[in-house]
């Protein structure tokens, strides 16, 4: 996934992994190592099973991505989302609404044009 948090135009990158089956730290690590290779902002690792305490703090260890145009924003930089969570409505934490310096105002134009002498077209 790609979004977008400030007027650079570049965007930043989340990756996802999806594990079914026994899922372990150690997978958790490695989807550290992605990010950093990736240069993704946020990680995503998604599964079936609720994750273990070893997992939620090789996750917490990854710390936080905080969107430069937003400074009292915090997003975790590894999140685990379980299957039952997102079908429940959960969803990846990562900036969502763009700046308003992201965007150029529109040329204002009339709503309806003019002949010569005044007269509405």
């Amino acid at each position: 996934m790609f979004f977008a948090d400030d007027k650079s135009g570049q965007y930043k990158k989340i990756v996802i992994q999806v594990k079914s089956g026994h899922v372990t730290a150690s997978q958790i690590r490695d989807l550290k190592g992605v990010i950093e290779r990736e240069k993704a902002a946020i990680g995503v690792f998604v599964t079936l099973e609720k994750p273990t305490g070893p997992m939620m703090r090789e996750a917490a260890s990854a710390g936080f991505y905080e969107p430069p145009i937003f400074p009292d924003m915090r997003c975790p930089r590894l999140q685990i989302l379980t299957i039952e969570e997102a079908l429940g409505g959960k969803a990846v934490e990562y900036p969502r609404v763009a700046p308003p310096q992201t965007f150029q105002a529109a040329e204002r134009k009339a709503k309806y044009e003019k002949d010569k002498q005044g007269r509405l077209l």
